[in-house]
């Protein structure tokens, strides 16, 4: 007999088999046809949440006809029930589930950076697949298709590859911290946070769409340049750059009138510098992004701290729905 060990499963290595096998279930394969009369057809991931299935909007936002497939390898048509571009997230319909789903919950605790999170998906159209890692970084604000970022974004170093897009992203009580959209390297990936998720998908169950707060500026958050430029005294908060026409900012915000060259480098001043919203400190341009997304909606009125001309002061601003923006 050789001397080798056999290796013995800890009791991490257990939390994670545990996990995977109370959510698995609850996650499916996502096929769609006739995105662009494209084939073969494309492939996502989705999750179940009381009793809808929630995936991105750019998996199944073109689609003629889609097919999902559970764990237990039969196939279901799907029908989309909402979606929203400016978020990434849709709502599909599904006539009848396996006797094994159960759903997720969509976490309530903010996610923490060093957190374990488990990706579960399908990726390269590897079906009930699993990834492990932690939180890299929480309120990340991304670009997105519409012009507008997408908000309160979280950074995961678990492997993200295609066909991932949509599945969740949970922590080791199973609860969906997310909804995977994107990766950007082997140790780099993104997730649409539950608290955005949370906001969104009941709307788009009951109106399939959701109205997002617009507030219309453009903006630059205040690094040391811009503040010495505009002599502030700390480099934070944001710069107003621009503020759109008809907007619920215009004529109660003020744009960047003018450009100084520090350093060699044209940097826009005499403009409002946002410091807080409703008494909530707005240190930078994702905090911008996530009070609006997160704590606001349109009718709202919010009272907007600002310095300017050196001195602070509150103005009014009364937020209106974003409008309409043509597909990409």
């Amino acid at each position: 007999m050789l001397g080798i060990a056999l290796p013995v499963a800890s009791a991490e290595d257990d939390r994670y088999v545990d996990v995977y096998e109370e959510t698995i279930d609850d996650v499916v394969l996502v096929s769609v046809a006739g995105v662009d009369d494209a084939e073969p057809a494309g492939l996502g991931s989705g999750f179940v949440v009381d009793g809808y299935v929630v995936t991105n909007e750019h998996v199944v936002g073109d689609a003629d006809e889609i097919e999902l497939q559970f764990r237990d390898e039969q196939w279901r048509t799907g029908s989309v029930l909402g979606t929203d571009v400016h978020s990434d997230l849709a709502v599909l319909e599904v006539e009848d589930f396996p006797d094994a789903v159960d759903g997720f919950s969509l976490a309530d605790d903010e996610p923490e950076i060093g957190q374990e999170v488990l990706a579960l998906g399908n990726p390269l159209g590897l079906d009930a697949s699993v990834s492990r890692g932690i939180i890299s970084g929480v309120d990340r604000s991304l670009p997105s298709p519409t012009g507008f970022s997408i908000p309160a974004a979280i950074q995961t170093d678990a492997p993200v590859d295609p066909g991932n897009s949509g599945g969740p992203l949970v922590d080791l009580d199973g609860d969906a911290l997310g909804i995977v959209f994107a990766g950007a390297g082997r140790t780099v990936g993104f997730a649409i946070s539950a608290r955005l998720a949370d906001r969104v998908v009941p709307a788009l169950v009951e109106d399939g769409e959701y109205q997002h707060a617009y507030m219309g500026v453009g903006v630059e958050p205040v690094g040391p340049l811009i503040a010495d430029a505009n002599d502030l005294e700390e480099p934070r908060g944001v710069l107003i750059v621009d503020v759109a026409s008809d907007a619920p900012a215009a004529d109660v915000l003020e744009p960047a009138a003018d450009v100084s060259i520090v350093d060699g480098v044209p940097i826009p001043v005499d403009g409002d510098v946002v410091v807080a919203i409703d008494d909530e400190e707005i240190p930078n341009q994702e905090q911008l992004s996530s009070y609006l997304a997160l704590e606001t909606s349109p009718g709202d009125e919010i009272d907007v701290e600002v310095v300017r001309d050196g001195e602070r002061e509150t103005v009014g601003v009364t937020l209106e729905e974003r409008p309409d923006v043509e597909a990409p």
